[in-house]
């Protein structure tokens, strides 16, 4: 963060004098409204969904429940590929228009993929499983008392729900919808293809096209102070409001048992998420891969997997790691500064990718063009380019931007190791690191091997850090499919794509099995 504040601020101002008339506005304009799009597409469909499977049953319920968090496997930009393949002019769709009504090529008026809105829904079919996984933990947690109080007293279920449980679910889903936001502001791969100009397509021009730094950190600057703008805005309006539920777990409430045309309703609302984001994708992306002439066992194709899974497996072994350092120091020595530290170590996920390619970029940039410049004058010894461009740089920005997901599944685990333990090892004369080894981290394997996987999908999934920041002739399967997609050579991009998906699907498994546990 410092270092973009600094090279904005020092930097010339000629190209975002430039942007500023010309583009910066549509910038701003086309990233809030896509936030405000994807927030409420994730709010309708994640919330509704975990009411209907939480608080009502109907037949296919239970598939439900574990289906609807399959699209979270799915980067936003290969439903881009898989969609445009569909829905474009010589997709499936409108072919099979033309040809059964006769219609010419502007005979018929047909909604644009390529667009913002083309762009808000293929991210509310990927980011909706955020805010149904916690608002339905909420949901299951709360008691039925109160709703079962506000059903005696006249009010209908859906006036109950909106009045009651709705408002004591608020914090949960205020959560999940952040966190859709926060993807969508660092969305790269989707408004690129689509040509839908935000804040995170303008750094990546500003940094490759224009070939401007200067300009590219002052951009990255505006995306970032809209991140952090926007946890401020969601902390300053849950104010100190207070949500405590004192009859919770005492009543669990009865389910509403649908039948008829209401659970035929219920099918289409949970079904409609499921198809479109994971069915249909997955039968496009297949269909694309087979007439494509792209050969995934040739050289070329497993030296991208071979980076890929170079990258992925370190960055989440190192992750990991930084995440058991922080999360121990704060639990063996409570206090201001472990608090603060952690809370930095939160902070990147709130930073989108290009805003921390920017940032790391610039110093490391400086810092070996000084050093070869006085070994070239010292010594006569040219050192290059030590940092910059490196796999370990690459590495360090995936771990700032992933690290509060492994924080998150680290913390949950080290609940279940209770302080006695830690009181009783000390009592036998064990220290830290031997509590840790011997104590915490047996207890906390399936919790590390959750951090594990997660880290290691999403850097799988990672596309504009990685487009910024990749050594020379390293591509991963994720920048392969971005730029056969930008050939318009979308079979191509398919076979990238599956595999991409193929990885994705691991956690999200390993999530379905804790939700069909309840």
């Amino acid at each position: 963060m410092l270092a973009v504040g600094l090279a904005a601020i020092t930097g010339g101002f000629d190209t975002i004098t430039h942007l500023a008339s010309t583009v910066l506005g549509r910038y701003a304009f086309n990233t809030g409204l896509l936030i405000v799009l994807v927030s409420i597409g994730t709010f309708a469909v994640g919330v509704g969904a975990a009411w209907l499977v939480t608080m009502t049953r109907f037949p296919g319920v239970r598939f439900f429940e574990i289906a609807l968090v399959l699209p979270l496997a799915f980067p936003a930009y290969v439903l881009a590929y898989a969609y445009t393949s569909i829905l474009d002019h010589p997709g499936i769709v409108q072919t099979t228009l033309r040809t059964v009504m006769g219609w010419g090529p502007r005979d018929y008026w047909f909604p644009e993929i390529r667009s913002l809105g083309g762009a808000a829904l293929m991210l509310v079919l990927v980011l909706y499983p955020y805010v149904y996984l916690l608002a339905r933990a909420s949901f299951l947690q709360q008691s039925g008392s109160t709703f079962i109080a506000a059903r005696a007293l006249g009010a209908r279920p859906s006036v109950a729900f909106l009045t009651v449980s709705l408002p004591l679910a608020r914090p949960a889903i205020a959560a999940g919808v952040l966190l859709a936001v926060m993807e969508t502001i660092a969305d790269f791969g989707t408004v690129a293809y689509f040509g839908v100009q935000t804040f995170a397509t303008g750094i990546y021009t500003s940094w490759f096209s224009i070939g401007d730094r200067a300009g590219a950190a002052q951009l990255a600057l505006c995306l970032l102070m809209f991140a952090l703008l926007l946890a401020m805005l969601e902390r300053m309006q849950r104010g100190r409001a207070k949500y405590h539920d004192p009859s919770r777990g005492q009543k669990h409430q009865p389910p509403l048992h649908l039948t008829g045309g209401r659970a035929g309703l219920a099918w289409i609302l949970c079904g409609a998420p499921v198809l479109l984001g994971a069915v249909f994708p997955i039968v496009a992306l297949v269909n694309l891969g087979l007439d494509s002439d792209q050969n995934f066992l040739s050289t070329r194709y497993l030296g991208f997997v071979r980076n890929s899974l170079i990258l992925a497996s370190t960055a989440a072994v190192l992750t990991v790691l930084a995440a058991i350092g922080l999360g121990f120091f704060q639990r063996m020595q409570p206090g201001r500064s472990s608090a603060t530290a952690t809370y930095i170590g939160r902070l990147g996920y709130a930073v989108p990718g290009g805003v921390i390619a920017v940032g790391l970029m610039v110093p490391f940039a400086a810092f070996d063009n000084a050093l070869d410049a006085w070994m070239r004058a010292t010594f006569d010894i040219s050192t290059g380019l030590l940092v910059t461009g490196s796999i370990w740089l690459l590495v360090f920005a995936y771990m700032v931007r992933f690290l509060a997901a492994a924080l998150g599944a680290y913390e949950g685990g080290q609940s279940l190791v209770h302080a006695n333990m830690d009181a009783a090892s000390r009592s036998l004369g064990k220290g830290p690191f031997a509590t840790l080894r011997r104590i915490h981290l047996p207890i906390l394997t399936p919790s590390l091997l959750t951090a594990l996987l997660i880290v290691f999908v999403d850097v799988m999934k990672e596309l504009p850090a990685t487009l910024i920041m990749r050594p020379f002739n390293f591509d991963t399967l994720a920048v392969q499919a971005y730029r056969l997609a930008s050939d318009e050579r979308l079979e191509g991009a398919a076979v990238p794509s599956l595999v991409i998906v193929a990885v994705g699907l691991l956690p999200v498994i390993l999530i379905c099995r804790q939700v069909g546990r309840r």
